[in-house]
């Protein structure tokens, strides 16, 4: 009397016919959040992202023009500086503390720590000069209006584009 061959725990023969059920069932976008920003997070906290972000309207245009915010961590803001601004930002220290706490959170930074950086020279305007608006398109079968003339000046645009 022989045995039945027995059977493998693992078939790799047969191919699934359906996806796991997992798969299937919906969730929530509050249930997927958390396992895709936990590792940009680990990376750079949500504070310093918007420090980073709103440094111009923090500190100004003309402060933000000669510094940049370089990292933030354990409640210091390293700021990279362009020569004689660095005692100007540590005279305004606890004014920009302030602010950047009052934007993002009571606690976020406690300290700057002001680094001389040539690199954090204003940005040049990179602008192209602006070209005078094209001719607008006439639109005949349109009755007169706002929708009309925002209409025929998109037109304009599409057909300058088109001639180049």
């Amino acid at each position: 009397m022989t045995n039945p061959p027995t059977r493998s725990k693992r078939n790799n023969d047969a191919a699934p016919s359906e996806p796991p059920r997992r798969a299937m069932r919906t969730r929530s976008m509050a249930a997927l959040l958390p396992h895709i920003s936990r590792p940009v997070f680990r990376k750079q906290s949500p504070a310093a992202v918007q420090v980073m972000t709103d440094w111009p309207d923090i500190v100004g245009p003309h402060l933000a023009g000669m510094t940049v915010p370089r990292r933030l961590s354990a409640g210091t803001l390293t700021v990279a500086c362009r020569g004689p601004v660095a005692m100007e930002l540590q005279h305004l220290a606890p004014t920009v503390i302030a602010r950047i706490n009052t934007t993002c959170g009571q606690g976020v930074v406690k300290r700057l720590k002001m680094v001389q950086d040539l690199t954090a020279a204003p940005r040049a305007s990179t602008a192209a000069p602006r070209r005078p608006p094209p001719p607008p398109v006439q639109i005949d079968d349109m009755p007169d209006g706002p929708l009309k003339d925002a209409l025929s000046r998109l037109g304009g645009w599409l057909n300058a584009g088109r001639d180049r």
